[in-house]
């Protein structure tokens, strides 16, 4: 099976909303799990069901992108050399731009809604969710509810064992749509 390609598009962004979901995805892969078996830190058979992963940070030019908190990051590839990608991390509002969110259901950081249904009136946005799915689309309301998303995400699409480690390696309880914590999984 092919790795999972997933871009991050590099644009000045608050830095957890994308160290969260990717150093996230990156406890759940098979290099990763590999070193914390030979730790011991997870059961013997936890990296053979991790995740074969790349990760794709891509600018319109290869030029270092500034943060917050003064963090510099240096996309890896540009949106023309890219290769096709199966993920790509992109703030809603960003999205919102392209019309690809009209007519769907969407979130962003509830502090911005207002804004938001002023300049993407098309966009269903929701202020009750942390997160939001439609289709293909999953929107966050902001970096916290965004690694909650992800977790979600994990929890769908890794096995059990896998999810339960990489949380547990970074010592994290997430929340639902309704911020109340999730029950981690135990097989």
């Amino acid at each position: 099976m092919s790795p999972i390609r997933f871009g991050i598009l590099m644009v000045p962004y608050q830095t957890l909303d994308v160290a969260g979901p990717v150093d996230l995805l990156s406890s759940c892969s098979r290099p990763y799990l590999e070193v914390m078996e030979r730790e011991s830190q997870v059961s013997k058979d936890t990296a053979a069901a991790g995740l074969d992963i790349e990760f794709y940070y891509v600018g319109g030019e290869l030029k270092p992108v500034q943060h917050t908190g003064n963090l510099q990051t240096l996309p890896t590839t540009t949106c023309d050399a890219c290769p096709p990608l199966d993920y790509l991390l992109i703030g809603a509002l960003l999205l919102a731009q392209t019309g690809l969110l009209n007519g769907r259901n969407a979130t962003v950081n509830h502090v911005l809604l207002p804004q938001a249904r002023v300049l993407y009136p098309k966009v269903h946005w929701n202020d009750s969710q942390q997160w939001v799915t439609d289709g293909c689309f999953w929107t966050a309301s902001g970096a916290c509810a965004g690694m909650d998303m992800f977790a979600h995400w994990v929890m769908e699409n890794c096995h059990p064992q896998v999810a339960k480690a990489s949380l547990m390696i970074l010592d994290y309880t997430p929340r639902d749509i309704h911020r109340q914590h999730l029950t981690i999984p135990t097989q």
